[in-house]
């Protein structure tokens, strides 16, 4: 009887004591919780473990983070480890980005690559050698930078963020791909030059029902800053299907650039209606040059099939034109959202897409009337160096140009919800950004890179980017093997496809056909 009346008295304390009050709200929202938990029927490990379970979801939300941060080492990230991170960082910032005591990468493992140093180097130049772009048929030809801005579009990136990229072309002297989402003011008002992508949705210069408006991008192509036309057959990270951009992300701004209802949600075909063969793409280019009074015109894809690609190659021999650049964008993804089993599997790596696209050109004789850009993970200066080896004349950076301004690898691209104001159309994360600091890191990692780059080829006794060869590039093969590029692949000879094509391209080069798209 004492011990009850001593539990009441007790219990009376506690309900007098001013804390009560403190905890019951708290212990009486758990245990709602923990009775949702119980009867809802959407997670089985709440069901068991209620309230606990929570804490399983908390931990896989910031799994990205802790792996980051606290977990990966510094040169085994996903999909650009902290040493490129970093080093990107250090340039924009002006800052040296050197590191001390030695790699950390194990040369012996198989797969490393090695460029060949010269026993006798060059001397380096100061001044950045320059391609330029424009075929035979070109009247108006453009001088590109060996690095530039890659297809981002306004829309997947923020307005801010535009600006900044395009202001740092403009100080830097190089080039901004305008991507496939319209050319906006933010592409315009800080004077950079521009390549403006025209994609399957055709924004910018669409009609109502979405095919190509020639009048509008006649009128468009012929603003100053507009310095190159590029038709996007395909992206790296999804070569083969379109975009969707939801209702809910078109407003105002962004349909007027697009040329699309507001609010409405828009989806771009995974095909062009502007040509189905081969023979059709070649003479479309050609109207787009026409249109664009004689710029330079090109197109992006990512390498599939090779057959398709020399049926390419064919009609422009027959047809007698051909575009003035080809950008090849790898398979390794880039800042656009995808489907994951595309972004693992489809497609060619960068580097493979390269050599197949110059050894058809130089087979076919019309490698000296196209330059090639290259798209995919260029980042440091040895990147760009390994990618003129394979084929390229010039690289462009997509995501090396968002750590510029000051992304941090998140991978909330497609969330609306990037941390840093990059690739958001949230005005309150977008006003992070400030223009003027982020176009003078752009400026400043263009410069840097560019310029490890022209070290390393001084370096392996290179003057200029036409004096690379394949044997200068070196891959391990195995633990006891290493062999050059010029080994490890075949390297063709200029019109050896016309005259008597190697064996291993004879069955790809009789089937393919300049009228058909055929695997």
């Amino acid at each position: 009887m004492l011990a009850l009346l001593a539990l009441g008295a007790s219990a009376a304390a506690a309900l007098a004591s001013p804390w009560f009050g403190v905890l019951a709200v708290p212990l009486v929202l758990l245990a709602l919780v923990a009775v949702h938990d119980l009867v809802q029927r959407r997670h089985s490990i709440l069901r068991n473990y209620p309230l606990l379970g929570h804490l399983r979801f908390a931990l896989e939300a910031l799994r990205p983070e802790i792996q980051q941060y606290f977990v990966e080492r510094n040169f085994d990230g996903r999909p650009f480890d902290r040493d490129t991170r970093s080093i990107v960082y250090e340039r924009a910032k002006g800052t040296d980005a050197e590191e001390p005591f030695g790699t950390e990468f194990d040369l012996y493992s198989p797969g490393s690559e090695y460029l060949t140093p010269s026993m006798a180097p060059r001397p380096l130049h100061t001044d950045p050698p320059r391609v330029r772009i424009g075929g035979p048929d070109c009247t108006r030809p453009y001088d590109m930078a060996l690095l530039n801005v890659s297809a981002m579009s306004f829309g997947s990136l923020s307005g801010n963020a535009v600006l900044a990229l395009n202001a740092g072309a403009q100080l830097g002297g190089f080039a901004h791909d305008t991507g496939e989402g319209g050319l906006s003011e933010y592409h315009l008002r800080p004077g950079g030059d521009l390549i403006w992508e025209i994609g399957t949705g055709y924004f910018g210069c669409r009609t109502d029902d979405g095919r190509f408006d020639a009048r509008q991008f006649a009128e468009k192509a012929a603003h100053e800053q507009v310095k190159c036309v590029s038709l996007k057959i395909s992206q790296g990270a999804k070569p083969g299907i379109g975009g969707v951009l939801p209702g809910a992300k078109v407003n105002a701004e962004i349909a007027e650039v697009r040329g699309v209802p507001q609010g409405k949600t828009i989806v771009s075909p995974p095909f062009h209606h502007v040509y189905s063969t081969p023979r059709e793409l070649v003479r479309f280019l050609a109207r787009m040059r026409e249109l664009a009074d004689g710029k330079p015109v090109g197109f992006k894809l990512c390498v599939g099939s090779r057959r398709e690609f020399l049926a390419v190659c064919k009609a422009m021999l027959e047809e007698g034109t051909t575009p003035d650049f080809i950008i090849v964008d790898g398979a390794e993804g880039g800042t656009g959202a995808a489907p994951l089993e595309f972004a693992d599997n489809v497609g060619l790596p960068l580097g493979e897409g390269l050599m197949t696209v110059h050894n058809a050109l130089v087979g076919t004789g019309l490698r000296d009337r196209i330059r090639i850009g290259a798209s995919g993970k260029v980042a440091t200066g040895s990147d760009l160096v390994k990618r003129l080896l394979q084929g390229a004349d010039y690289t462009n950076a997509a995501r090396a140009m968002m750590f510029a301004v000051g992304c941090i690898q998140a991978q909330r691209c497609h969330t609306n919800t990037c941390p840093v104001g990059v690739a958001t159309q949230d005005e309150r994360r977008a006003r992070a950004l400030d223009v003027g600091d982020k176009a003078q890191r752009v400026r400043r990692y263009q410069e840097a890179t560019v310029k490890s780059a022209l070290q390393i080829m001084a370096a392996m006794g290179v003057d200029d980017p036409s004096g690379l060869r394949p044997h200068q590039l070196v891959q391990r093969v195995d633990a006891h093997t290493v062999r050059s590029y010029a080994d490890l692949y075949a390297w063709l000879t200029p019109g050896q496809l016309l005259a008597s094509p190697p064996e291993d391209w004879t069955a790809d080069w009789q089937a393919a056909d300049p009228d058909r798209f055929a695997l």
